[in-house]
């Protein structure tokens, strides 16, 4: 058996069997913006959006009026290559802010009516006071040098995603965004895409929160060699495996958020970079996990790309974001808001006794 398998066996034994979108109420769902007045698929990737919601949750009666952001907070030991613009330091420092409800997130979620929810799962160092402990180990080894993590350790992280999903469903949460903090992450989530994707690093390194030309070319070259050094560079890789060499701790817990998020019955907003490397491996460990998540936005990091057409996506924000902390999935939060008022309560062709639009082989 991989160590694939022996993560499915544990997330069986503990948290049961992922669940399968409802395709009935689905349609049901389909049928309800189709009656609307207006023309058939009128608000687009919105109504998609709105049914999947549906299909997620079983029930046409769809609420997100409860909802979370998740951020994962963990360093990562590859700053010590020079990846990054600024130092490690900078995690703790912000996941401070995010406690205070003062970082980026922290202010969006006010107005989005969303409740921020920030995780020490590897920061290093002692505790820090009001963040959410859970922490795994003191962040993650250079992974140039060394595997990034313990198997156990990944495996952990996971649970404890997973756990999380299970905590906020019990207290009526409906709808979950995704963020982290973790100075180093854009490259560790780099390195895991291009080994699940079998990918070339040049396809997929962007420059995070900011590199010069210079720094960027060394950036996709840690990658490279780091694929080289763990043999991930020979093929698609098995997620455990290229987790656990190149991942980071924020990552694998983002990872058991989706999965979670298919055995709970609630759907999970994709961010950026990190939260997409953490869907795609969430996707691979459980297949079919990817029908409970929803895509927020297309950010600058042209790994995006790869990772939405390969879990078949489609972000319907295109403002060229690149902030991370789940400040993309947040602003979504205020759009289906909009778009579940029309479908709770727009005018029916009924109503105005006006004949409905068709929907025709093609539409």
């Amino acid at each position: 058996m991989s160590k694939t398998d022996d993560i499915r066996d544990i997330i069986r034994d503990n948290f049961g069997s992922p669940k399968e979108p409802d395709r009935d109420i689905e349609k049901a769902v389909s049928d309800r913006f189709d009656n609307i007045a207006k023309p058939i698929d009128g608000m687009g990737e919105f109504e998609k959006i709105i049914e999947k919601i549906g299909a997620i949750t079983a029930t046409e009666d769809i609420d997100i009026s409860k909802r979370a952001v998740v951020i994962m907070i963990a360093d990562n030991g590859i700053v010590e290559e020079g990846v990054t613009q600024s130092d490690s330091s900078v995690t703790r420092d912000v996941a401070k802010l995010m406690r205070d409800e003062r970082s980026s997130v922290g202010v969006i979620s006010k107005v989005a009516d969303c409740d921020t929810f920030p995780i020490n799962i590897g920061i290093k160092g002692k505790p820090i006071d009001g963040l959410i402990d859970m922490k795994i180990a003191d962040g993650t080894n250079n992974f140039s040098k060394l595997p990034a993590m313990k198997i156990d350790d990944t495996f952990r992280a996971i649970m404890t995603g997973i756990d999380m999903v299970r905590c906020l469903k019990n207290d009526g949460y409906k709808i979950i965004a995704t963020g982290e903090m973790g100075i180093g992450n854009t490259t560790s989530s780099s390195a895991i895409i291009a080994s699940l994707l079998f990918r070339m690093p040049e396809e997929i390194v962007g420059r995070g929160a900011g590199l010069s030309n210079e720094k960027l070319l060394h950036k996709i070259n840690v990658v490279k060699n780091a694929l080289r050094f763990h043999e991930l560079d020979t093929g698609i890789a098995d997620p455990i495996d290229a987790l656990s060499s190149v991942g980071g701790l924020d990552i694998a817990g983002l990872a058991g958020v989706f999965i979670g998020g298919s055995i709970f019955r609630i759907p999970i907003i994709v961010d950026g970079l990190i939260s997409g490397a953490a869907a795609l491996v969430a996707e691979r460990i459980v297949p079919g996990a990817r029908d409970f998540m929803i895509a927020s936005h297309i950010g600058k990091e042209p790994g995006m790309k790869f990772i939405f057409d390969e879990l078949d996506l489609h972000p319907v924000i295109n403002a060229g974001m690149k902030l991370g902390e789940g400040t993309g999935a947040v602003m979504l939060l205020p759009l289906l808001d909009t778009a579940l008022a029309l479908y709770k309560n727009g005018t029916l062709f009924n109503d105005i006794k006006l004949k409905k639009y068709e929907r025709f082989e093609g539409l």
